[in-house]
């Protein structure tokens, strides 16, 4: 009993300890400086969709707010546009966009075509990797913006390589860079709730006889403090005879910290429209029985609705009440909406030697 009696008040002692150093911390650091996870406003990540419901899928619902992202791949893969699609989908919910565009490459028409509202996205076209990195760190720090996208990181030349000469070495100047900025700006993103969007391209590394000679630019900070990487490809290259109208996407999410990895979803990206976002519909309400598929034709509770993909596509964009009803209808099969998806019945699909190496 004596015992006990003895545990209970050592017990209290520790009670009165934390609450002391709790309280010391906050009157030191300011309140919110330290929390117990439980008292958190936010313990689910909120997330922001990409306007492709298959990417959403194997994100676990959308990109996180308030976290780094890096997208990467090869030329002409769909970078931009997955990127631009997200800035609509923030505009949409009212949201503030803004995109530092560091190779002063933008076109306004085609970011208008995918829905960007041109108007009130705010842009920015630093002339250094350095002025570039520290606006992106003023908006951040502002909490008035939603989501910056960074287009791309291997456009953030350092100053010093600008005002040098041609031919001079600057060994890691921008990797420096790069884990220099990273650090201001992880630490006000969190508070702020804003998401970062690295596009980032691929190199070559020279010399390498066995595994994936492909490297990202920038050095290893990026890949570190990205709380999503997407590795992004061009599979397919989509043709009606011998025009070309678009191109069929890979997207493998080959590192997430909020949701299950190595999860991957495609989607067609159509010439000056975008990503095809009933074609994600159709092929994910036929992967789980929502549209039935039989032989050329594709049915919905037992009637015809299209003979062929295409006609399909082209019905569900003709009805938006009838694409609506059947986008619900897969949103409550996979239990994407707002919140996280549930995983368990999603099939996964793993091609390591395609794409980057995460250790690489």
């Amino acid at each position: 009993m004596a015992a006990k009696k003895g545990g209970s008040k050592e017990q209290t002692e520790k009670e009165k300890a934390l609450t002391m150093v709790l309280g010391q911390i906050e009157r030191n650091f300011g309140k919110g400086s330290i929390m117990r996870l439980g008292d958190a406003a936010r313990m689910k990540v909120e997330t922001i969709p990409t306007g492709a419901l298959t990417l959403d899928l194997a994100l676990g619902g959308g990109l996180p707010k308030g976290r780094v992202i890096e997208i990467y791949g090869p030329e002409s893969s769909g970078k931009t546009t997955v990127a631009l699609h997200v800035l609509a989908e923030v505009q949409k919910m009212g949201g503030v966009a803004a995109f530092v565009d560091a190779e002063h490459a933008l076109d306004p028409i085609y970011a208008a075509a995918l829905g960007v509202n041109v108007e009130e996205l705010l842009v920015s076209q630093p002339d250094t990797g350095e002025m570039g990195l520290e606006v992106v760190d003023q908006l951040v720090r502002s909490s008035a913006i939603d989501v910056v996208v960074v287009d791309s990181v291997a456009a953030l030349v350092p100053r010093a390589e600008i005002e040098g000469e041609m031919g001079d070495a600057h060994v890691g100047l921008q990797a420096r860079l790069m884990s220099q900025a990273l650090r201001k700006i992880t630490g006000s993103i969190g508070k702020s709730q804003c998401t970062v969007i690295f596009l980032n391209q691929l190199r070559q590394k020279i010399g390498i006889s066995y595994g994936n000679p492909e490297v990202t630019t920038g050095g290893n900070a990026l890949k570190f403090y990205a709380s999503v990487r997407l590795d992004i490809r061009r599979i397919q290259t989509l043709k009606k005879g011998t025009e070309e109208y678009g191109i069929r996407a890979k997207v493998k999410v080959a590192k997430n910290k909020v949701a299950p990895p190595f999860r991957i979803g495609e989607f067609d990206i159509l010439f000056g429209q975008g990503i095809s976002t009933m074609g994600c519909l159709v092929d994910l309400a036929e992967q789980h029985g929502v549209i039935v598929r039989k032989g050329a034709w594709y049915s919905y509770e037992g009637d015809n609705i299209g003979q062929g993909r295409e006609n399909t596509i082209q019905r569900l964009q003709e009805d938006a009440e009838f694409a609506a009803k059947v986008e619900a209808q897969v949103r409550e099969k996979l239990e994407i909406g707002g919140a996280v998806a549930d995983m368990e019945d999603v099939e996964i699909e793993v091609e390591d030697e395609t794409y980057l190496d995460e250790d690489e």
